[in-house]
């Protein structure tokens, strides 16, 4: 098993469910991200719109005003891979002319006519990720006849999508969309059958980080920063069984974790 890397969650949204408003300005953005870095961080993921269920829209020009200046300012500091969390083109266009390498769109390029185009001009890896509705109104009863088929089903439909529109296939990635449009059922089924997504030949991008299916297995966890137990148990799974990034709030407890998970596997 190849090792699973670490990619840090640097929002800078009012209204993130976990961290909103915590991160309000450049300068807080960036020092946060340069010490997830220093945590161990393989990756850093920048968003400027929450997608949290109920979420509202944020305008595109509001989104690029709160995710350009972290990126610049992050890559005038680190060299590493950067990804802007955005379902917008114009966005990502901004983001990677200020420097992101990555492109990691919770509606799999769906969001706008030319979502797709703009990914293959763009040239960088797309994670492509599942949801069920959109973030305002997925947790409203979403219903499946077989989750793990379905979601294999229509990602792959995605990255087809993607190469005929001309994104090369080793810039694809896949995400499960843990939480987005999912009972805590059909967040557990994908996790255990990740092997079946992974068989599709991607890389695969997996995010369960102190989402409320923990508080659904643990009542107590109201509090999302409440929720690390649960959230490295389900990272340790999804590595265990085939993720090949895992999109954490809390990076220096999860490259610890996934250490002594590898040691233990005799890697």
């Amino acid at each position: 098993m190849s090792r699973t890397r670490v990619m840090g969650i640097v929002n800078v949204t009012p209204d993130s469910f976990s961290d909103g408003g915590r991160l309000a300005g450049a300068e807080a953005a960036v020092a946060h991200a340069l010490t997830l870095v220093e945590q161990g961080a393989d990756i850093l993921d920048i968003g400027g719109e929450s997608t949290r269920p109920g979420a509202d829209p944020v305008p595109g020009a509001d989104e690029i005003a709160r995710v350009v200046p972290v990126i610049e300012g992050i890559r005038a500091l680190w060299p590493g891979p950067v990804s802007i969390d955005t379902m917008k083109p114009e966005v990502a266009r901004a983001a990677v002319a200020a420097g992101a390498t990555m492109w990691n769109d919770v509606t799999a390029l769906t969001f706008a006519t030319d979502s797709l185009a703009a990914a293959a001009d763009l040239g960088c890896d797309v994670v492509l990720m599942h949801m069920k509705g959109e973030p305002r109104t997925m947790q409203a009863a979403p219903a499946y006849g077989d989750v793990v088929a379905e979601v294999c089903g229509e990602l792959a439909e995605r990255a087809r999508a993607a190469m005929a529109a001309g994104v090369a296939r080793e810039r694809i990635w896949l995400d499960p969309g843990i939480g987005f449009g999912k009972t805590v059922q059909h967040n557990l089924a994908l996790t255990r059958n990740l092997p079946a997504l992974a068989a599709l030949g991607f890389p695969i991008l997996f995010g369960a980080s102190r989402k409320r299916m923990i508080q659904s297995l643990d009542a107590a966890a109201t509090d999302p920063s409440d929720r690390l137990g649960g959230s490295i148990a389900l990272s340790l799974e999804a590595a265990r069984r085939g993720a090949d990034i895992v999109r954490v709030h809390d990076v220096r407890q999860t490259v610890q974790a996934l250490k002594v998970q590898a040691a233990l596997s005799g890697e």
